[in-house]
C-alpha cells in the first residue's frame, strides 16, 4: 500500500494509480491529487435489481444486468454502407440482443461464454428484445462474478448492488473510473471530517470517510443516498465557511468613513428631486448610509428590476462621499450604457450641482483631448463623479481620492477588472455593486456571499407595464405579418419600438449574447441579423414611411451616441439592434419590441429586455418570436418569461432550466460548475442552515484555530484563482 502521507486528500494520484493512468485521468478530467478525484461523484446509478427474465423485460425500460455472451454475429446492411454486430446474452432464465452499428471491434472482447455487467434501454425490433448500443464491462478471467454461479448467494447478492455511473469520455470509460477508484478508496485511511461533531448528530450524517466509501461503493441505495446528503452538507458548509471569513476579514480593513450632513450636497440634491423616493428606495438609502459611516469598507450588493430606482440610489450614496472630498467611479459593460448613465446623473443634478461636481466620463473610443480632459479631471480630484467603462481600469487612470466604487450590471465584469478599479484608491474604497438581474436568496449567500445584499422590489408610479406574448412560429408561421402589423399600429398612435436581433448579420453575433450552452435542442437554424432585419423591414408596405436605424456593437461610440439621442428625440420610430439595448436605454416613448429568435436568449436576458419598454405612460407590449419546437428547453425559457413579470421567479426557472455556473472564481461566464452534489435553488434549505452553521464556528474563532480539519478543507476547497476572487469580489 502506498504511503499517502500526512494529507491523504492531498497525495498525488500518480503515487496511487501509477503515472499512466494518472495521466488520463488528469487528462480527461484535470484532477492531479487523491482529494480531486473523489469528488468525482457518480452522476447516477444503475439499480441491477434481481436477475430477471430476460425475454420478459418492458420495453423502454432501462436496465443493468449480469448476463454472459452466448452468441456473437456480424453482418452486412442492405440498406446502406456498414455492418451490423449482434451479440446475444442469457442469464439462464432468457435471450437478449445486444446491437451495435459498425462497431465490428467489439468482435474482439465479446466472445461467447464471456461474462459481465451490461446497461442500456430496452427496445423492441421485429419481436425481439434488443439494447442498442449498452455500456458493458466485461469480468476479468480471474475475477470470481466470471465463473460463479448466476444464481449463488455471492452472484445474487452483487446484482442488487447499485452500479455507479461516472462521467467518462472517449479514452476513459465509466468502469475504469470506478476500477481507479476502487483503489483510492483500498489506499485511502481515515481523513478527518471538517463537519462539526455535534452538527452531524444534529442531522444524523455519516463522517466523511464513510461518506466517500458509501458514495463509490454503495451495497444498497440507502447507502449513496446517505452519502450525497452528508457529502453535500460539508461542500455547502465549506463554502460558506469561506464566504463569512471573508467578510469577516474585510470588516477588519479600515477605510475612510463617509457621511452627509443636514443642508450639505445630499440633502440640496435631495430637495430638488420632483417625486419621492419609494419605500425600498429609502430603506436601501438607509443600509448604504449606514454601511458608508463606519470604519471599513461597505461591499453591498443592490439587486432590483428593470428601472426600480437603483440608478438613483447610487447617485445618492455618490453625492453622500463627494461631501466628504472624495471621488466616486462608475463603471458600465458598454459605452452606451456609460453615456446614459452620464445624461441621467447630469439631469438629476441639476445645473448648479452638475456644475459644482463637474461629472466626466471616460471610454476607450474618445479622442485624444477628450481623454486627456478626463484623465486630468479624475486624477486632480476636480470631478468627483467620473463614469466610464473598461477604460476606467487602464493603468494611466488615476483619481485623487477614490471613495466609493459603483459596478453597474456586475455578471459583465471578471473579478479581475473589478479589483484593477478597488485598488486604484489609497484607502480602500466602498463597493457597490448594482444588478438589475434577480438573484434568487439562495444564490446571492453563494455567489455573493461576502456581500450585503439589498432588494429593491417595487417601481416608481407612473409606470405603464408590459404585456408580453410568445409568437409560435413552429405551430403557426402565418402569424409572422401579425408582427409588423401589431408594429404599424402602435407607430400610428405615435408610439416607437424595438426589434432585438441575436446577431449584426451572418458573421457577427455580438459578445454580450447569453445562448444556453446546456440546451441539447439550441436552434441549428442561421438566426435572425439586425441588418438583414432592418433592410427587409424597410421593404414592408405596413411599415412604408416609417424611419428605421440599427444599433449594434461594431458601430463607433458616435454613431451609437447619434441613433440613441434621434431615437430618444423621437426622430426615429424603429430601433433595430442587438442586446447593447439591454440595459440603460431608457426611451419613454418606446412602446413595443419584437424579439426575434428569442429561444437564442436567456431568461434573464429576455426579462431585462422588455424592460426597456413601458416604461412611460404606455402600456407596453413585448412579442417573444420563436420558431423552437414546443416542451423544448429553448421554448420553455420563452415561454417563462411570457408567463411571468416577476424577476424573481424567473431567475428561479433560469437556474433550474441551465444549472449554476462557477459560484466561485473566474469561471462565471462558462464552463462547467464548481459546484459538485449542491444545487442552490433545489438545496436552499440546507444552504441556510450550513451558513447559519459557518457562522456560529467563526464568530469566535475566525481563523479556525479550532478547527483544524475545516481550515485544510478551506484550503482544498480555494484553489488559487478561487482564493482570488473570494478577496476580490
Amino acid at each position: 500500500m502506498p504511503d499517502l502521507g500526512p494529507a491523504p486528500l492531498d497525495a498525488r494520484l500518480a503515487n496511487v494509480l501509477g503515472g499512466r493512468t494518472a495521466a488520463a485521468v488528469e487528462k480527461a478530467f484535470g484532477y492531479r491529487t487523491v482529494g480531486e478525484f473523489l469528488e468525482h461523484a457518480p452522476r447516477r446509478y444503475a439499480e441491477r435489481g434481481a436477475l430477471t427474465a430476460l425475454d420478459s423485460l418492458a420495453i423502454g425500460e432501462s436496465v443493468t444486468i449480469v448476463a454472459e455472451v452466448v452468441d456473437v454475429r456480424e453482418r452486412t446492411m442492405r440498406a446502406r454502407r456498414g455492418s451490423i454486430l449482434e451479440a446475444k446474452i442469457g442469464d439462464g432464465k432468457g435471450l437478449l440482443t445486444l446491437t451495435f452499428f459498425n462497431q465490428g471491434w467489439r468482435t474482439k472482447d465479446l466472445v461467447p461464454g464471456a461474462r459481465g455487467i451490461f446497461s442500456g434501454k430496452v427496445g423492441d425490433y421485429r419481436g425481439a428484445r434488443q439494447l442498442a448500443h449498452p455500456d458493458y464491462e466485461l469480468f476479468d478471467r480471474d475475477d470470481p462474478r466470471a465463473t460463479a454461479d448466476p444464481e449463488s448467494e455471492e452472484a445474487i447478492r452483487f446484482s442488487r448492488q447499485p452500479i455507479p455511473i461516472y462521467p467518462a469520455t472517449s479514452t476513459l470509460t465509466s468502469w475504469q473510473i470506478a476500477k481507479s477508484m476502487a483503489i483510492v478508496l483500498d489506499t485511502l485511511p481515515d481523513v478527518p471530517d471538517p463537519i462539526p461533531g455535534r452538527v452531524r448528530t444534529r442531522l444524523d450524517l455519516v463522517p466523511f470517510r464513510r461518506a466517500l466509501e458509501l458514495l463509490h461503493r454503495p451495497e444498497k441505495v440507502a447507502d449513496f443516498k446517505r452519502a450525497q446528503d452528508a457529502l453535500r452538507y460539508r461542500e455547502a458548509f465549506v463554502l460558506q465557511t469561506a464566504l463569512v471569513q471573508r467578510r469577516i476579514a474585510a470588516r477588519a480593513t479600515a477605510a475612510t468613513p463617509r457621511t452627509a450632513s443636514p443642508g450639505g450636497t445630499l440633502a440640496r440634491f435631495d430637495a430638488t428631486l420632483p417625486f419621492t423616493l419609494t419605500e425600498d428606495q429609502q430603506s436601501v438609502g438607509a443600509e448604504i448610509a449606514h454601511d458608508l459611516a463606519a470604519d471599513w469598507p461597505m461591499h453591498r450588493l443592490v439587486q432590483g428590476e428593470v428601472g426600480s430606482g437603483k440608478t438613483l440610489v447610487a447617485i445618492r450614496a455618490m453625492l453622500t462621499v463627494a461631501e466628504s472630498g472624495g471621488q466616486s467611479a462608475l463603471i458600465a459593460p458598454t459605452e452606451v450604457l456609460a453615456a446614459q448613465h452620464l445624461r441621467s446623473i447630469v439631469k438629476f443634478l441639476g445645473p448648479d450641482l452638475a456644475a459644482e461636481l463637474r461629472p466626466v466620463i471616460l471610454t476607450g473610443s474618445q479622442s485624444t483631448d477628450e481623454r486627456r480632459r478626463a484623465l486630468l479631471a479624475a486624477a486632480s480630484g476636480s470631478s468627483r463623479l467620473v463614469v466610464g467603462t473598461h477604460a476606467l481600469l487602464g493603468d494611466r487612470v488615476d483619481f485623487a481620492e477614490l471613495g466609493l466604487v459603483v459596478v453597474d450590471e456586475q455578471h459583465r465584469f471578471g473579478v479581475e477588472q473589478r479589483e484593477a478599479l478597488r485598488t486604484k484608491g489609497v484607502t480602500p474604497p466602498h463597493v457597490l455593486v448594482l444588478t438589475a438581474t434577480p438573484i434568487p436568496r439562495t444564490v446571492a449567500m453563494t455567489v455573493f456571499g461576502d456581500l450585503d445584499v439589498s432588494t429593491i422590489t417595487g417601481l416608481p408610479s407612473g409606470r405603464a407595464g408590459v404585456e408580453t406574448f410568445t409568437v409560435p412560429l413552429a405551430e403557426h408561421p402565418g402569424w409572422e405579418s401579425r408582427i409588423w402589423t401589431r408594429m404599424a399600429e402602435e407607430l400610428a398612435d405615435g408610439r416607437q419600438a424595438f426589434v432585438v436581433c441575436p446577431a449584426i448579420d451572418d458573421a457577427h453575433t455580438e459578445d454580450d449574447g447569453e445562448p444556453d450552452p446546456e440546451s441539447d435542442d439550441a436552434p441549428k437554424r442561421a438566426p435572425a441579423t439586425v441588418l438583414a432585419t432592418a433592410e427587409r423591414m424597410r421593404t414592408m408596405p405596413v411599415l412604408a414611411g416609417r424611419r428605421i436605424e440599427v444599433l449594434h456593437g461594431r458601430m463607433t461610440s458616435e454613431e451609437k451616441d447619434r441613433v440613441m439621442t434621434s431615437f430618444a428625440a423621437g426622430d426615429v420610430d424603429v430601433l433595430v439592434a442587438t442586446t447593447v439595448i439591454e440595459v440603460g436605454v431608457d426611451v419613454p416613448n418606446a412602446s413595443m419590441m419584437a424579439v426575434l429568435d428569442a429561444d437564442r436568449f436567456g431568461v434573464s436576458q429576455l426579462h431585462q429586455l422588455r424592460g426597456r419598454i413601458g416604461r412611460g405612460q404606455w402600456a407596453g407590449v413585448c412579442l417573444l418570436v420563436t420558431a423552437a419546437e414546443a416542451e423544448t428547453t429553448s421554448r420553455e425559457r420563452v415561454d417563462a418569461v411570457s408567463a411571468s413579470d416577476d424577476g424573481f421567479e424567473l431567475a428561479r426557472v433560469d437556474l433550474e432550466l441551465r444549472r449554476e455556473g462557477d459560484v466561485l472564481g473566474e469561471r462565471q461566464s462558462g464552463g462547467r460548475s464548481s459546484l459538485n452534489l449542491l444545487r442552490v435553488v433545489e438545496h436552499a434549505d440546507l444552504i441556510i442552515d450550513a451558513r447559519e452553521e459557518a457562522e456560529r464556528v467563526l464568530e469566535p474563532d475566525p481563523q479556525l484555530e479550532g478547527h483544524p480539519a475545516l481550515r485544510e478543507a478551506l484550503a482544498r476547497r480555494l484553489d488559487e484563482s478561487d482564493a482570488a476572487f473570494l478577496g476580490k469580489n
